[in-house]
C-alpha cells in the first residue's frame, strides 16, 4: 500500500493540464451497454475507478482497451449482471442498472453496501424503473429488475440525485414513449451524458436543466467519431485551491470555468485573484486568505466535492468560517486529520466552524474517502515539514497522476510504499 510524503511550504508556480472527468466518463461508459458495437472515447482519465468499470463492463462479456483512446466493444455483451466484488469497491457501477433493462430487458446488480461520506440510497433509481413498468424485486444483496419493455412515464425525483438521473436518462432512452424527469439533476456531467446519449440516436431536450424530456427510440448505434470526455471540475477547483494555500500562482488548461462558477466566486471573496479564458484558468494568491462561509449545494451551487478542500484552505484564513455540508450526512472526517496538523476545528452536525490559523505543521495523517485525501494533500503543501500521508488508495480513484502534476509546478511530494 502507498502513501504521499509532501515537504511544505512552496509556494506553487506554473501550468497544470486538468484531466478528463472521472464522474463524466462512468456514465459514458455505462451507456455503451446501450448500443451493440465499438464505442471510442477520448480525454479518459486513467483512475482506479475506470479501471474497475472496465472490468465490470469485460465481465458482462464486452472488450475494453484503454490506450490514447478508451474503445469499448459491446457487441458480445451477454451477461447483464454486476457482482457484489465489483460493485463493492465502486458506487457507480449502479449506473448498469439502467442501460442493462432497457436493452437486454433484465439485469442482476448488487446494492453497493455503505459508504464512509453517507447514506447513499438507490431507492429513487428502482421506484423510478418501477414506474416504466420494471419489476424489481431485492435478493440477497442484489437489484433484479425486469421489464419485456420499459414505457414513457412522467418521474419526480423526491431529491436531487446525479446518478439517478443519469440511469433514468439512460433507461429512457430506449423506452416506448415520451419520458420526463422533474427535479432532475443539472450537473456538467448530466449535460455530457445526454450529448453522447443523442449522438447514439437519442431525443434527448432539458439536459442541464431540472426537468429532461427524452422521447424513447426503438435502437441507438455506437458514435462514428471519438467522443470527447469534459474536463474533470473538480480537479481543476482542487489545483485552485493549491495555488491559494500555498501562496502561489498557476494557470490550469484544458479546463471548462463555465463549470466551476460557485467555486470561483467563494475563491475570489477569499481573496484569490483568478481570471478565466475560454479552456484556461489563472488563479494567483493575493494576500492573506480571508475566512468566509460556505453551504454545499447541488449543482450550479457550491459542490460538495470541493468542501473538504476549502475547508484546508480555511483553516489559514484571517478569522472564522462556517462550513455547512447539505448533501451528506458524514462527510467531515476530514477535520480530524487537519486538527492534527494544527487546525482548529468545531463539528456540530452538519455545520463546522474553522478558525484560522497562522501556519499548520506537518503530521502523519490518514485519508478516509477521495475527497478527503485531497484536502490532506492541500494542507500538508502548506504545512511546516514533512506530512505523510496514508490510504491514499482513495486519492488514486479521482486523481490522475496527482503527485506529478503538484511537482510539476514545483511541489516537494512523493510517493512511498507503506
Amino acid at each position: 500500500m502507498d502513501k504521499l510524503v509532501v515537504e511544505g511550504g512552496v509556494p506553487l508556480q506554473g501550468e497544470i493540464a486538468v484531466s478528463g472527468a472521472k464522474n463524466a466518463t462512468l456514465p459514458l461508459m455505462a451507456a455503451t451497454l446501450l448500443a451493440s458495437g465499438q464505442h471510442k472515447l477520448s480525454n479518459t482519465p486513467r483512475l482506479r475507478d475506470i479501471r474497475t468499470m472496465g472490468r465490470l463492463l469485460e465481465h458482462m462479456g464486452a472488450a475494453c482497451e484503454h490506450d490514447d483512446l478508451m474503445t469499448i466493444d459491446t457487441g458480445s455483451v451477454q451477461k447483464p449482471e454486476a457482482p457484489y466484488e465489483l460493485v463493492k469497491t465502486m458506487r457507480a457501477s449502479v449506473l448498469v442498472l439502467g442501460p442493462l433493462v432497457a436493452r437486454h430487458g433484465c439485469a442482476r446488480v448488487s446494492l453497493p453496501g455503505g459508504c464512509a461520506i453517507g447514506a447513499r440510497p438507490i431507492n429513487l433509481h428502482l421506484e423510478a424503473l418501477k414506474q416504466m413498468g420494471a419489476e424489481v424485486l431485492l435478493e440477497e444483496g442484489y437489484v433484479i429488475a425486469r421489464a419485456r419493455e420499459l414505457k414513457g412515464a412522467t418521474i419526480t425525483f423526491e431529491q436531487v440525485t446525479v446518478t439517478g438521473t443519469e440511469n433514468i436518462l439512460m433507461a429512457a432512452s430506449l423506452a416506448k414513449g415520451a419520458t420526463r424527469l422533474v427535479n432532475a439533476a443539472r450537473e456538467p456531467e448530466i449535460v455530457a451524458l445526454a450529448d453522447y446519449l443523442n449522438t447514439m440516436g437519442a431525443r434527448i431536450e432539458g439536459a442541464g436543466t431540472s426537468q429532461i424530456t427524452i422521447e424513447g427510440v426503438r435502437e441507438l448505434t455506437p458514435p462514428a467519431d471519438p467522443f470527447p470526455v469534459i474536463p474533470d471540475r473538480i480537479e481543476a477547483g482542487t489545483y485552485l485551491i493549491a495555488a491559494g494555500i500555498t501562496g502561489g500562482a498557476i494557470t490550469l488548461t484544458h479546463c471548462s470555468p463555465e463549470h466551476l462558477q460557485a467555486l470561483i466566486e467563494k475563491l475570489r471573496s477569499a481573496g484569490l485573484t483568478i481570471e478565466t479564458g475560454p479552456d484556461r484558468i489563472q488563479v494567483r494568491s493575493n494576500g492573506p486568505i480571508r475566512s468566509i462561509d460556505v453551504k454545499t449545494y447541488p449543482f450550479p451551487g457550491f459542490p460538495t466535492d470541493m468542501q473538504a478542500q476549502f475547508m484546508a484552505l480555511m483553516t489559514l484564513g484571517d478569522g472564522v468560517s462556517f462550513i455547512v455540508e447539505q448533501i451528506f450526512e458524514n462527510r467531515f472526517m476530514h477535520a480530524l486529520e487537519l486538527t492534527r496538523m494544527g487546525a482548529r476545528i468545531e463539528l456540530d452536525g452538519r455545520s463546522a466552524m474553522v478558525r484560522g490559523v497562522k501556519g499548520l505543521s506537518g503530521a502523519p495523517v490518514m485519508a478516509t474517502d477521495l475527497r478527503a485525501s485531497a484536502s490532506l494533500v492541500l494542507a500538508a503543501l502548506a504545512a511546516k515539514g514533512i506530512t505523510s500521508i496514508s490510504r491514499i488508495y482513495h486519492l488514486d480513484r479521482g486523481y490522475e497522476s496527482m503527485e506529478t502534476k503538484l511537482s510539476q509546478v514545483g511541489a516537494r511530494i512523493w510517493r512511498e510504499k507503506e
